[in-house]
């Protein structure tokens, strides 16, 4: 079986791979004499062949943009304000200026101009999101050099291994009918999960054996979950409460499938 750690440098390998393309393809739509002679000196008469092949930043760059996020989020969530706010126009913003342009701003064509005694002066255009753009692939291909690092924590990547082990166990006994014991196995994952969370965030949990509530409230209170993620995770923890502690009602397959297939969606968006 294909290991997380497998497929999380399977998937970092497509977006370097993407992301160098994207990277030429800003670089072609804002410079393109220079790239156009850069790539006859290198590859001669192939130059013109590769231009072609090169995707549109405009079209392809958000898509890029979601998996990236989504990848530094999990693997290296202290560079991910950096990476987000290569992207995203500073707040507040009065002037787009060299300072103040983003890619987004790219995306968008916004060139800034200047009137002074009736001639038109530009100051800044679309060749001033090229830079954030590099530190955003740079960031993605750091990620890359841990894991083959031996400071990289793999503890999460291998945890997520074990939770999926145990979720599949969950559906085991839930298909033979051992509703409650694939309720408790299920709520486990959950409990584990969410701690891993508030670690993740540096969130203090001051219960010294906190349940699947404590800490869904313990995220809620410091922003890391919003309020739907809240009340969807609280819903499963009922669910569980009633597997584990109600012995008046039984829990019903559908409660019990419910309940292994939403923590299977938090383990794999929650982070």
């Amino acid at each position: 079986m294909t290991s997380n750690v497998d497929r999380y440098k399977k998937d970092l390998d497509a977006l370097i791979a993407r992301g160098d393309d994207l990277e030429l393809a800003i670089e072609a739509d804002c410079f393109p004499t220079e790239i156009e002679k850069a790539l006859q000196k290198a590859h001669g008469a192939k130059a013109k062949q590769i231009l072609r092949s090169l995707p549109s930043f405009r079209g392809a760059y958000q898509p890029w943009y979601s998996e990236a996020k989504a990848l530094v989020q999990q693997l290296l969530p202290n560079r991910l304000a950096d990476f987000v706010g290569h992207y995203e126009a500073p707040k507040p913003r009065k002037q787009l200026t060299a300072d103040t342009y983003r890619v987004v701003d790219c995306l968008l064509g916004l060139t800034a101009t200047r009137e002074f005694r009736g001639e038109t002066t530009k100051i800044v255009g679309p060749e001033a999101g090229v830079p954030h753009f590099r530190q955003q692939l740079a960031i993605v291909k750091s990620m890359q050099a841990r894991f083959g690092s031996s400071l990289f924590d793999i503890r999460q990547l291998v945890q997520a291994d074990l939770f999926d082990s145990e979720l599949e166990a969950a559906q085991e006994l839930a298909r033979n009918k051992f509703l409650r014991a694939a309720g408790a196995v299920a709520g486990v994952v959950l409990e584990r999960h969410l701690a891993q969370v508030s670690g993740n965030h540096n969130v203090t949990v001051t219960k010294k054996a906190p349940t699947i509530s404590d800490l869904n409230d313990t995220l809620k209170a410091a922003d890391v979950i919003d309020i739907p993620q809240w009340r969807f995770v609280q819903h499963l923890a009922d669910i569980r409460n009633l597997c584990d502690h109600n012995k008046a009602s039984e829990p019903t397959a559908e409660q019990v499938n419910d309940l292994i297939a939403g923590v299977m969606k938090v383990t794999k968006t929650i982070f």
